[in-house]
């Protein structure tokens, strides 16, 4: 009987240990998760300053940085319809876009090129827009084409120093007619809906620490020399 009970004790003290354990080890995880989480919201921070201070001068036209509501690591740069408003079926921005983007990628691709913030930015998404007038194949093929004018546009103004770097984040993207937008009768306003915004996208977690393992390993001499 005592030594069925020391066993009875010994068992319980066993599942008390992994227990504890089991607490220490979720309190652990979420914990790490926390600290993750605000790493990347810090980062996201980070460049969101930057950006409104980059693009200030443009705040008088109605640029605007704000948060994605739909990404939790994504960054939009509003641009007012008036600035990049696309006439119906044309790919090609109006001059006074033209004009606008002179200015306004410069500052847009050299903030997000600077040393320290670059390393933790993902991408840079030139998404473009259309209204529901057509096909919805057409409509989808016009959007990616004006997303690729707009980017074209941008090389065309930006030093050699930022081409390189604009051309590793960049990416164009078409959605059609996916994200009307409507007046405030809930009708689609054709007009605002053709136009072109700008995602930036910080590094996720595992992109930062992807980067933290590998850059040591290519700094090293070859041979172990």
């Amino acid at each position: 009987m005592a030594a069925e009970h020391e066993g009875n004790g010994l068992a319980s003290s066993l599942t008390d240990l992994m227990t504890s354990l089991a607490v220490i080890f979720v309190l652990l995880l979420v914990a790490t998760l926390n600290n993750a989480r605000q790493e990347v919201q810090g980062a996201k921070a980070e460049v969101l300053g930057l950006l409104e201070q980059a693009l200030s001068e443009f705040s008088k036209q109605g640029v605007k940085v704000a948060p994605d509501p739909k990404d939790p690591l994504g960054l939009l740069v509003l641009v007012p319809e008036g600035l990049l408003k696309f006439k119906q079926n044309d790919p090609e921005p109006p001059a006074q876009g033209i004009d606008f983007l002179r200015g306004f990628m410069p500052k847009l691709v050299g903030t997000a090129c600077q040393p320290g913030i670059r390393e933790g930015i993902s991408s840079i998404v030139v998404e473009g827009h259309a209204s529901s007038e057509g096909t919805e194949q057409r409509n989808l093929v016009l959007s990616q084409e004006r997303s690729m004018s707009v980017v074209q546009k941008g090389l065309e103004v930006l030093g050699p120093e930022l081409h390189l770097c604009f051309l590793e984040l960049v990416s164009a993207a078409g959605r059609g007619s996916a994200d009307m937008l409507l007046n405030p009768q809930g009708v689609e306003d054709r007009e605002l809906s053709r136009r072109v915004i700008f995602k930036i996208r910080v590094k996720s977690l595992e992109q930062r620490r992807v980067i933290a393992d590998v850059t040591p390993q290519t700094a090293r001499p070859e041979n172990g020399k």
